[in-house]
């Protein structure tokens, strides 16, 4: 893919410098963009923190020129799979994903679709690659997916394109392929890919499709697209490009000086395809924009955009009708109102928005329930005892031997989002389903950063994060249960009044995610203060509503962990609907390393709120940028959370 280049060749590869005296050659393309690399390999290696950065080119964000690697052409070509059907492939990098047209009925679908993205040194960079098997009147099936790091792939020492075989991973297990499928990511070299656009938009003028221009037609095209300077150029740069003098010059010979000129001075002021005025950030972002939006054209089916995660893709007539209709909604933000539906998260890890799974017919239960005047009356007049009678009674039942063979249907319902190749234990060792629910993990699954520097805090949970440097964000952005406080959260036992205008972090637990909570800093654990309550869900439909007040009315156990680089700490362990105990594994006057387990909760979703002294906590930049977005992180016990400012 792409075109050919100035480059010079010795066995096959480009020569980055002279040799036998010749003249000095350019870097190849791929040098540069490994050159771009360079810095990035260096930075961070140990913190996940950053900007969290999409799509530049579709969000409508300015890339830095920085941190401007390159344009992949990524082509999705084609799958060998198990069994024959109707397919279709997604693509997901950041906060966008692109999807193939629907194959025919085959075993092995070839779609030969392609998406032009940007490349950030410093931007996401692990693209996920899904498999659908095709259902048309509600949501589609995933049957395989692979992840794939383009860095990796476009640094490889090869100056043409290359098709990759890669095994497509049974969604219920990471170690069970269900296929393979053939992709190729190629780099783009920024001024082939000019000289390309500008061909492209000269083309337009091209009446006689001769591959060459007269003076009239290069003027129309420029009355068209320039400004008032370039008006004034265009006979001067036609003439420059006419060296024989007879009025008629050749296509490609111009699109290289409309190129050259355009880096110095642009003459195109609005981009030809959307009409938008370019110059809103600089030359480098005019240059992308142009390219993603006027593609260059290869003759291969174009991926379709404007998709959030490969399940919104993925979803069938039914979804996009309840869209259309206002009864749902799919974006980022608050979960509020009726059309409260669909929960997206942002996966820290691989920089890009997943949809969290949840049954149906629980979001219309929750909206019914916690997003509405109704819904309130019904809590006051004796939900709260039957949401209560209800948790006691499932945590008995997950207790009991027959709730075993729930595992396998949990398992079938979180395809994709349970990873049992981490689980310590064989799952046929479970003999309940709360012995499965409480599972721990091999030692390697998650290792806790910078385990020799306390002055760094760590993640307490696999959960949804938030993170907030006071309560007023905190309720500004994400809790708007009208009587949240800090005292509140902590009761009169536990609240120091070194906790007023402190810093909060919210871990909230989803079903599937492994439920046992680990210490996010070195300290003695100082005491245990227990505080009966509600057992309300910890879904965000329910924390974002008005009606009522999750974090400070439901069941919770706080413990003040005395700390040398944070002072005093806050761990609370909120219960919640199905949460049957909450059980600490450590006990008043231990000394706890930050990552030693500190407890788990039973069956069902649940919460861990931490509450820091004031000016204590800088958190990683990626968590508060995400979150002054009413945007949950997707994170993993032991990563990084923020820095104490008491030890710089």
């Amino acid at each position: 893919m792409g075109h050919a280049h100035s480059t010079s060749r010795h066995n096959g590869r480009a020569v980055g410098g002279a040799a036998n005296g010749a003249e000095p050659q350019l870097p190849s393309r791929f040098s540069r963009f490994r050159s771009r690399l360079r810095l990035r390999r260096h930075r961070g290696r140990d913190r996940c923190g950053g900007a969290a950065a999409g799509d530049a080119g579709d969000s409508g964000k300015g890339v830095a020129a920085d941190e401007f690697a390159g344009i992949a052409r990524i082509r999705i070509v084609k799958a060998d799979l198990r069994f024959k059907d109707k397919f279709f492939a997604c693509l997901s990098l950041g906060e966008r994903t692109y999807r193939t047209e629907t194959s025919d009925s085959t075993h092995r679908p070839v779609w030969n679709s392609e998406k032009k993205v940007v490349i950030e040194t410093n931007g996401p960079h692990i693209a996920r690659i899904s498999v659908f098997e095709t259902n048309r009147f509600s949501k589609n099936t995933l049957v395989g997916y692979c992840e794939v790091d383009l860095f990796d792939l476009l640094t490889k020492d090869l100056e043409e394109e290359h098709v990759e075989d890669l095994a497509l991973l049974d969604p219920s297990s990471s170690i069970t392929t269900m296929g393979t499928i053939s992709v190729s990511c190629y780099i783009e070299d920024p001024v082939e890919t000019e000289q390309s656009f500008a061909r492209r938009v000269l083309a337009i003028v091209d009446y006689n499709e001769d591959g060459k221009l007269s003076l009239s037609e290069f003027s129309d095209l420029m009355k068209a697209f320039g400004n008032g300077l370039a008006v004034n150029k265009i006979e001067e740069l036609f003439r420059r490009a006419d060296t024989n003098g007879d009025g008629i010059v050749d296509m490609d010979e111009l699109a290289a000086l409309l190129a050259d000129q355009q880096e110095k001075e642009p003459i195109i002021s609005n981009c030809p395809v959307c009409g938008e005025s370019l110059g809103k950030y600089d030359k480098i972002n005019d240059m992308i924009h142009m390219t993603l939006c006027f593609d260059e054209g290869t003759g291969n089916q174009i991926m379709t955009g404007g998709f959030l995660t490969d399940k919104q893709a993925a979803y069938g007539w039914m979804f996009k009708l309840s869209e259309w209709a206002n009864f749902s909604s799919y974006d980022v933000g608050l979960r509020s109102g009726s059309t409260a539906s669909h929960i997206l998260v942002f996966d820290r890890r691989t920089k890009r928005l997943v949809e969290e799974a949840i049954d149906g017919k629980i979001v219309l239960s929750m909206r019914a329930l916690y997003q509405s005047k109704v819904g309130l009356t019904l809590i006051d007049s004796g939900v709260k005892d039957i949401l209560k009678n209800l948790s006691e009674k499932q945590g008995k039942k997950m207790n009991s031997p027959e709730s075993a063979k729930d595992i396998p249907k949990f398992l079938e319902l979180f395809a994709g989002q349970i990873n049992m190749d981490e689980t310590k234990d064989p799952i046929e060792s479970f003999k309940t389903f709360n012995e499965f629910f409480i599972r721990q993990l091999k030692p390697s699954a998650r290792p806790i950063a910078h385990t020799d520097d306390d002055s760094i805090a760590t993640c307490a949970a696999d959960c949804r994060l938030m993170a907030y440097s006071s309560v007023d964000e905190s309720t500004r952005f994400w809790i708007k249960g009208r009587k949240f406080s800090i005292e509140g959260l902590l009761g009169a036992d536990a609240h120091y009044n070194a906790f007023k205008d402190g810093s909060l972090v919210i871990f909230r637990l989803a079903p599937q995610d492994y439920h046992r909570f680990h210490v996010p800093v070195s300290g003695t654990v100082e005491k245990f203060v227990e505080i009966p309550g509600c057992l309300y869900t910890v879904n965000p439909i329910a924390v974002n509503s008005k009606y009522c007040n999750v974090f400070t009315e439901n069941k919770r156990v706080i413990s003040i962990i005395s700390t040398s680089e944070f002072g005093k700490v806050a761990f609370v362990a909120i219960g919640a609907t199905m949460v049957g105990s909450i059980t600490f594994v450590k006990k008043e006057g231990d000394y706890v390393h930050k990552g030693d387990e500190f407890g788990y909760f039973s069956f069902g979703g649940s919460t861990v709120i931490c509450v820091f002294e004031k000016d204590a906590i800088q958190f990683d930049a990626d968590l508060l940028a995400n979150s002054e977005r009413s945007l949950e992180t997707l994170v993993e016990v032991g990563t990084t959370l923020g820095v104490s400012k008491r030890s710089k």
